[in-house]
């Protein structure tokens, strides 16, 4: 499996406190499983705003850690970018850090209010040969309240990302009902952990991964949780 969402580098954003803590997660995911895990420390302008090299280089140490401890666990770099309207600028200006230097870009909407100019993003990053991956779509009181929003997302050119712990109820009993919705529709392209801390997300996993299959079946399972992630990373075109 490869994980399409974390905050595993330290001190970086809201995530890891600790070189420890980032180790003790990735063995937590390691131990259920994953073999790639793909670190997306959030972007959000004037509050996280790491740059590509600070990731690159917690990427490169600890992959060099690993691999002298023989964990064999790929990481990855890349942002989950909160979006806003210089978005576009920030990425000819090599600001922004796709996922695994490929043409994917995850993409963070506000939990609770709508972006007027989503439409002008999803496609001005489209026209620069960036493609748009929503995160989480199923945390959005928007699309808590209208499903099918996450349809419009879609024929706009966006994929979608969806959190293992949504079907939980680790984001509440809505997130948990709109995630069920756009499992049953074959709306979800990628799954993630989106862990942030220790003993938290990655443990409950399997579990989560049951609920999921009895859904949407082992072979889309699979689909979701590691072809599509590996298309990614191979920079496939969609």
């Amino acid at each position: 499996m490869i994980d399409m969402h974390s905050h595993i580098i330290p001190s970086i954003d809201d995530g890891s406190k600790s070189v420890q803590e980032t180790f003790d997660m990735i063995k937590e995911a390691k131990k259920i499983g994953f073999t790639d895990i793909i670190m997306t420390p959030h972007f959000l302008l004037d509050y996280y705003e790491p740059t590509p090299q600070e990731i690159i280089f917690w990427k490169n140490k600890l992959q060099e850690v690993l691999e002298n401890q023989d964990i064999n666990l790929n990481l990855h770099s890349g942002m989950e970018v909160y979006i806003f309207n210089k978005l576009e600028e920030f990425i000819k200006q090599n600001k922004i850090l796709t996922l695994g230097k490929s043409r994917y870009l995850l993409i963070e909407l506000p939990l609770s209010t709508t972006v007027n100019y989503l439409d002008h993003i999803l496609f001005a990053l489209q026209s620069i040969g960036i493609k748009p991956i929503i995160a989480h779509p199923e945390r959005y009181k928007c699309v808590q309240d209208e499903p099918n929003l996450v349809q419009d997302y879609i024929d706009k050119g966006a994929l979608i990302q969806c959190n293992y712990g949504s079907i939980l109820e680790l984001y509440g009993k809505n997130a948990k009902k709109t995630v069920k919705i756009l499992l049953k529709r074959n709306q979800v392209d990628f799954l993630g952990s989106d862990c942030h801390k220790t003993k938290t997300v990655y443990p409950i996993i399997p579990q989560a991964i049951k609920k999921i299959k009895k859904i949407i079946g082992d072979e889309e399972f699979y689909k979701i949780s590691t072809e599509n992630p590996k298309k990614v990373l191979d920079n496939q075109e969609w």
